[in-house]
């Protein structure tokens, strides 16, 4: 036995590849808890890790999308975000990390304000770099703020992308928050972190 396992840790026994792609590893497995026994099914999945900026204009407006998600079947208002690029093109594997093969975070993150806003900023600070689902996923959710974008260009948008761009007050913001129409949840995390640096 592993000295430095955790006592807690549990042990993956089985597992299968129901969905395995370019864009999702998603997996059936069996785990051996710490008291001998074992369950299953349990349900999990890899992809990419992503970047969700906030940003804001030179007059201190902030820079948001709406876009629809097909999770909730709603159109949402959130910040720019989106998925770092692997350099290798490869399948999404369970357990595997390796950031040699991925676009660095902050420049995936200047990337995409670019492509879904048509800003940019010299202006970037890390916030934080969380798991975007630790229950069932394995991918991270890297966090920035970026002040005083200037729009330099028109929008580059995926052809998978149709969104809108708008500016809100940091009051507007909250008031969307509130009445549960700003909803993606890391997004509201990255923007309570925001207002706390």
């Amino acid at each position: 036995m592993d000295s430095n396992k955790d006592p807690l840790a549990w042990e993956e026994v089985k597992v299968e590849h129901i969905i395995k792609d370019e864009w999702i590893d998603f997996r059936r497995s069996a785990y051996k808890f710490p008291d001998g026994s074992i369950f299953e099914p349990f349900y999990s999945y890899s992809r990419r890790d992503y970047v969700v900026i906030v940003p804001s204009d030179e007059d201190g407006n902030y820079i948001c999308v709406r876009q629809y998600r097909q999770g909730i079947e709603q159109v949402t208002n959130e910040f720019p975000a989106g998925g770092i690029e692997r350099k290798d093109n490869k399948q999404y594997a369970h357990g595997v990390r390796n950031a040699a093969d991925a676009e660095d975070a902050l420049e995936a993150a200047k990337r995409e304000l670019a492509e879904e806003t048509g800003y940019e900023s010299s202006e970037w600070k890390h916030l934080l770099t969380v798991p975007s689902n630790a229950t069932i996923a394995d991918n991270y959710a890297h966090i920035f703020v970026a002040r005083n974008c200037r729009k330099v260009t028109s929008q580059h948008l995926d052809e998978t992308e149709f969104l809108n761009v708008n500016l809100y007050k940091a009051e507007e913001i909250e008031e969307m928050i509130k009445n549960g129409d700003f909803q993606q949840s890391v997004h509201v995390m990255a923007w309570l972190l925001a207002l706390r640096r």
